[in-house]
């Protein structure tokens, strides 16, 4: 039952967040909005989660503010940075071929509310591990040790696309730091973010069973809505052929050796890891 109570609190959280972002949208004419609302979104469903099980007596503390403070850091984070990434633009490409000149209940349907569902299945190890008990093992170590390496390739991956951004010399090309061994740094850090959450979770009863959630995000990062879709334009721009036949696309791998380096080409797109949009 307790489950129940913290995973209805968290929904009616996820609808509230979502709610708010799409007047935000509309009075902005700006559906890009909703990128910053993905990362906060999940603080606001840890903190919920975590207030609802400690009013109600169940759980670990530990758990559940260890939890809280993980995602914290990892939403907070992520939404800084998508502010500052579309802070006095106008609405995103994607967004705007995705939604055409369809009226704004399209984009309620087709960006808000199958985001909202996302993060609130993807958040159910965060919801679960609020009101699960059990000590803090060697597993929920592991599960940290896992979210804070995924944290560090995406934000090192942002460092370095800024860096480069910022190089006036800049080739068509990027290969060099965390880009040389995988395509997708941020795509992987992210999903490294949601399996080391549910190893947290998988550390004590029933959160194994909330497998699903990193799973699903792992799919829409690598084949449904991330990499996969964003390779198809990519490998249109001069240089990006010969980049993927020498580096991994997904996971992290040396890249291939006798294959000529160039510099990097500009990853705006991919510069926005996280929401499972139909735009990524």
């Amino acid at each position: 039952m307790t489950y129940l109570v913290v995973s209805g609190a968290s929904l009616l959280a996820v609808a509230a967040v979502m709610t708010v972002t799409a007047l935000v949208a509309r009075r902005q004419q700006r559906v890009a909005v909703v990128d910053t609302a993905w990362g906060l979104g999940f603080v606001v469903v840890a903190l919920v989660a975590a207030t609802v099980a400690t009013l109600l007596d169940e759980g670990h503390p530990w758990r559940r503010w260890v939890v809280l403070a993980l995602v914290g850091l990892w939403g907070l984070r992520l939404a800084r940075h998508m502010h500052r990434r579309n802070s006095g633009k106008g609405e995103d490409p994607r967004y705007a071929e995705m939604l055409g000149d369809a009226p704004f209940s399209v984009a309620v349907r087709r960006v808000f509310l199958t985001q909202g569902v996302a993060m609130w299945f993807v958040s159910l190890p965060v919801q679960i591990t609020a009101a699960a008990g059990g000590a803090w093992g060697a597993l929920a170590a592991a599960g940290s040790l896992v979210f804070l390496v995924g944290l560090a390739f995406e934000s090192i991956g942002d460092a370095q696309l800024a860096a480069y951004k910022k190089d006036p010399e800049r080739g068509p090309v990027m290969d060099r730091g965390l880009w040389a061994w995988t395509r997708h740094p941020n795509y992987f850090g992210d999903a490294a973010v949601w399996w080391g959450i549910w190893l947290i979770a998988a550390s004590a009863w029933p959160g194994a069973l909330t497998v699903l959630s990193p799973l699903v995000m792992t799919w829409f990062l690598v084949r449904g809505t991330g990499a996969r879709l964003l390779e198809r334009t990519m490998m249109q721009r001069p240089g990006y052929p010969e980049y993927a036949a020498r580096t991994s696309m997904f996971l992290p791998w040396p890249p291939k050796r006798g294959r000529r380096r160039g510099k990097n080409h500009d990853r705006a797109a991919d510069d926005a890891p996280g929401a499972p949009s139909a735009a990524r």
